[in-house]
């Protein structure tokens, strides 16, 4: 039998505590060639939205002074438009190159909750659909930053709809009282009967162009910060709130720091995510918060057409807290686009349905390797503490791919070379669960110097090469057990 070696992945010993690491320390120390990133820089002009008419009433729609100040700072090559202290209503926001957006101490951008302020126009991602406008969007853009210690609130609760089980019941009667529509199972508020009746509407009409699109606009909820093949971009200090759907969504974006961001949703909000990161390349995300009303912290990856190919790259993800997100770190569910060389390090996840989340199916599968984990705290998680799952959503676990002529076949996930050590959990319902597929079972993963109390233990299934060291499980018997897998080691020893 071929024996496995535990392969160290950390190449930069630290003499510093995690509390006194900067960004540059993460970004030498990641076990694979990471770009020293470096934060875009602006020409020292200024422009501020009161002297292009908005007014921090709260009540004064200021779209148009934010697009003439924007337009301004563009023509004059660049700099910073500025929004001071106040509220500042507002629709949709176009980020342009060369633009820096400072929302200053007591600065609340607040987006309108009128949903018709909210254009129809081309997604980012594609010339044949249409989508709302996202409260904050850059298509194409070059060196744009959003930071301050100013709020961002994308009206979220506008847009999304409320499932009845996570309410209680006054939310639920004030929600009723609110307007809105309710499903006729009376399981869930819709903020409108568009809303509600859009997924219909479009599936029946197959809308063409802008106008055909209106009646699904309320179904259609935005990303609220939504970058589409930008480069070079920096969040910083701000926090983005009460988002209609993912909070942050850069989407083939190449160079990218996010630091000391807060990112909240309440835990009820539908599709919530906090950060998802797509097809993106160069990202850092350094110590940022997150309260999500899905998942915390995501990488995603759709489109690529070559399988050893990776649109996602080089991402370090350090010193964050994430709380109350149905994953602390997720990669998935779309992973056919393939994903290579992530470090996830010093990170707290408190809470969360599930701690170490992998997740992808049959049919929006792709590579995924070479990923570090190392350095995690977790308490209080609802599910698993550690889940790869090939069975995702779409196909229940147990079930063979369907005809192997089908598309599914040509975008299996592929989940290998996964290096995860230095791990303490206090409290989760399951400590480590793999499930793979009998074609491609989940393998080759490290896991090293593990602490985790919960009420399951191991299980496995469709997994084959791995190799635990120092791991310590308390839980109820049988500590670990395996289905259809093979060649898993614990200290050396062969245990299935």
């Amino acid at each position: 039998m071929k024996k496995l070696l535990v392969i160290p992945f950390l190449l930069f010993s630290y003499s510093l505590s995690a509390q006194e690491r900067t960004m540059e320390n993460y970004l030498t120390a990641a076990p694979f060639a990471m770009p020293l990133l470096q934060a875009p820089s602006f020409p020292i002009k200024k422009f501020c939205i009161s002297d292009f008419g908005a007014v921090s009433d709260g009540k004064t729609l200021c779209t148009q002074a934010f697009s003439n100040a924007i337009d301004a700072c563009v023509k004059a090559g660049g700099g910073t438009v500025m929004v001071p202290q106040g509220i500042w209503l507002t629709g949709p926001i176009e980020l342009k190159s060369n633009v820096h957006l400072v929302v200053e101490k007591g600065g609340l951008i607040q987006f309108t909750k009128d949903r018709t302020q909210y254009p129809i126009i081309k997604a980012g991602n594609s010339t044949n659909n249409y989508t709302p406008a996202s409260p904050i969007y850059a298509y194409d853009a070059k060196n744009i930053a959003i930071t301050g210690e100013g709020i961002i609130d994308g009206a979220g609760d506008s847009w999304r709809p409320v499932k009845k089980e996570k309410t209680t019941a006054q939310q639920w009667a004030d929600l009723l009282r609110s307007g809105g529509t309710v499903s006729n199972d009376g399981k869930i508020w819709w903020p409108s009967k568009e809303a509600m009746n859009g997924e219909a509407y479009l599936k029946n009409t197959k809308p063409k162009n802008p106008e055909e699109y209106i009646p699904a606009r309320d179904y259609l909820r935005p990303y609220m910060v939504y970058f589409v093949r930008c480069e070079n971009i920096l969040l910083e200090n701000i926090t983005l709130r009460n988002s209609p759907k993912f909070v942050f969504y850069p989407n083939r974006c190449t160079n990218l720091i996010m630091k000391k961001v807060n990112v909240f949703n309440e835990w009820w909000a539908q599709n919530g995510d906090g950060i998802d990161i797509s097809a993106c390349k160069n990202v850092v995300i350094y110590k940022c918060n997150v309260n999500a009303g899905d998942d915390g912290i995501c990488m995603k990856s759709s489109g690529g057409k070559d399988y050893n190919k990776a649109e996602l790259e080089n991402i370090v993800i350090a010193g964050c807290t994430v709380l109350r997100a149905h994953g602390g770190f997720v990669i998935g569910s779309n992973t056919d686009g393939g994903m290579n060389n992530i470090y996830v390090t010093d990170c707290n996840f408190l809470g969360t349905d599930i701690g170490i989340r992998v997740k992808s199916n049959a049919g929006r599968g792709g590579l995924v390797h070479n990923i570090y984990v190392d350095n995690i705290t977790m308490k209080n998680i609802k599910n698993e503490a550690i889940l790869f799952s090939s069975y995702y959503e779409d196909m229940p676990a147990g079930k063979e791919l369907k005809d192997p002529t089908t598309a599914a076949k040509d975008k299996v996930p592929e989940f290998t070379n996964f290096y995860i050590k230095n791990i303490k959990c206090v409290g989760a319902k399951q400590a480590v669960n793999i499930i793979g597929l009998s074609e491609m079972p989940v393998h080759d993963i490290y896991l090293e110097n593990i602490s985790i109390s919960a009420d399951k233990g191991f299980i496995a299934t469709e997994a084959k090469n791995i190799l635990m060291k120092n791991v310590e499980i308390n839980s109820s018997k049988p500590l670990y057990s395996a289905t259809k897998s093979s060649n898993i080691l614990l200290d050396g020893k062969v245990i299935f």
